[in-house]
């Protein structure tokens, strides 16, 4: 007799068997349902599973037909059901291409599940096209409550479709044993040439834990074998120049996106390097330390394509000590003249002393973010030098309303859509006329209720029908929970 435990596992193993068999005949169904009709599996009267494993007949419910005769959408579904009924018990016979198609719909762990339906199930499983894109979550049980891809399943892809993939990101904790797994995957892609790279932090930057030449020599070992990587996304990393050289050298004519922001290790030299070789680059985003009067000069040249994204992090790593250079206004110019419909986005994470350098002369920036308190000087000056500008969010203001500031980013910045005014303080007045005076191009307007300073015109009660009146729909300020 077997043992107990012998017949646990049988039983689980027919359980995942069927739960593979039922997703897939799930899909079938819906995806068939999809052409005759859009009523539901049973007003359509299509059959459950078990009746078309086992040719069973429906309920007479299920069969009875009104008096005016079937609609043509359910003829064609009998039809459909009829085939079905038709259809062996051996779904090892479907043919791969339509297994194919319904795997794609399938979560990964569903698709482990179908492949222990049979042979035929389980080479679908294994078909290059499903594991050309791929997602690795490396988490630690203890650190993150994150799912995490089963170390099984990760040596399986390794050994089996490490060439097949393509379009690959990593997701890592902040635990440095993600970080070095995700690093000791890297460094088996010898076989594999992909297209996009993502290394992604979920919580704080545990690459930069990592020995420098430990990390460099993983993320080499793609640079030298993908000769057709389009896409990399490498903030928070110890990427340097050296193997941003590697990177060039083997991929100039393909990269596209490029996102480094925070990589310390990286010097303006080495950006202008990527700039000078990958005249198709489109999007880019870095450190303002990186940026350079010769790299927007780089970036301008007749030999490069027209820039469409531009994303320049303006951080204070040490307050009071990080000195910011300034980016003369014929640098801008030419990058405007080169790729007029560019989007300039700039975060700026800055101390109010530290403003000093910045907008002083017009720049081209298009969306604007302020992560901290910003002062009126310098929003006022942001009015006066930002006319591109299509988004601005800023966090908060000093104890001064902005009302006179408000204005003038409405009349100078005229392709203004979006603002976020979070707890800045401004009058009622000044809020309307604000809002008069940028109409119904205003897509996105946010400011907190508990900001807005009452005054001899309108009162938090009237603020929201005038408001709504000049957008053209329902407006409502924004309110602090209260929990």
């Amino acid at each position: 007799m077997p043992s107990v435990g012998l017949l646990e596992r049988s039983s689980a193993a027919l359980g995942r068997v069927e739960s593979g068999r039922l997703i897939v005949l799930r899909l079938i169904v819906n995806r068939t349902d999809q052409v005759g009709t859009r009523t539901s599996p049973h007003r359509s009267g299509q059959l459950c599973p078990c009746r078309m494993k086992r040719g069973l007949k429906g309920d007479p419910e299920e069969s009875r037909v009104s008096s005016e005769g079937p609609t043509e959408p359910s003829k064609k579904v009998r039809e459909l059901d009829n085939e079905l009924d038709e259809l062996p018990s051996n779904w090892g016979r479907l043919p791969q291409e339509i297994l194919l198609h319904v795997f794609q719909y399938l979560p990964l762990l569903d698709r482990a599940f179908a492949s222990q339906v049979c042979r035929s199930w389980n080479q679908a499983f294994h078909m290059p096209e499903l594991w050309r894109c791929f997602e690795f979550e490396l988490n630690q049980p203890a650190s993150s409550y994150l799912k995490a891809t089963h170390p099984d399943l990760i040596k399986q892809i390794i050994k089996r479709h490490s060439n097949h993939l393509q379009y690959v990101s990593f997701k890592v904790d902040s635990s440095t044993e993600s970080a070095e797994a995700a690093c000791d995957i890297l460094s088996q892609l010898v076989n594999c040439s992909l297209k996009t790279l993502g290394l992604i932090s979920t919580a704080r930057p545990s690459f930069m834990d990592l020995p420098k030449s430990h990390f460099i020599s993983a993320l080499t070992v793609v640079f030298v074998n993908s000769k057709s990587l389009s896409s990399l996304k490498i903030d928070d990393t110890p990427v340097d120049d050296p193997s941003l050289k590697v990177l060039v050298a083997n991929n100039s004519d393909t990269l596209k996106l490029l996102k480094m922001s925070s990589c310390p290790h990286v010097s303006p030299a080495g950006i202008l390097c990527v700039a000078d070789q990958c005249h198709g680059l489109r999007e880019l985003a870095l450190n303002y330390h990186l940026l350079s009067d010769e790299l927007l000069l780089a970036l301008s040249s007749e030999k490069h394509v027209h820039l469409e994204h531009l994303r320049i992090d303006v951080v204070s790593e040490n307050p009071g000590q990080t000195q910011f250079h300034s980016i003369k206004k014929s640098s801008w110019d030419a990058m405007v003249r080169h790729s007029p419909k560019f989007n300039l986005v700039m975060y700026f994470f800055l101390y109010e002393d530290e403003f000093g350098p910045f907008f002083r002369d017009e720049i081209p920036v298009t969306h604007l973010y302020f992560g901290r308190s910003v002062s009126k000087e310098v929003l006022g000056r942001v009015g006066l030098t930002c006319p591109r500008l299509v988004e601005l969010v800023v966090c908060a203001n000093g104890l001064r309303p902005l009302d006179e500031e408000l204005i003038r980013i409405a009349e100078r910045c005229q392709q203004l859509s979006a603002i976020g005014l979070g707890e800045c303080e401004v009058s009622c007045s000044a809020f309307v006329e604000f809002v008069k005076m940028c109409g119904r191009r205003l897509s996105q307007l946010s400011i907190m209720e508990e900001v807005l300073i009452p005054d001899h015109k309108y009162n938090l009660d009237e603020i929201h029908w005038e408001v709504s009146k000049h957008l053209g729909r329902v407006w409502f300020p924004d309110m602090m929970p209260t929990w």
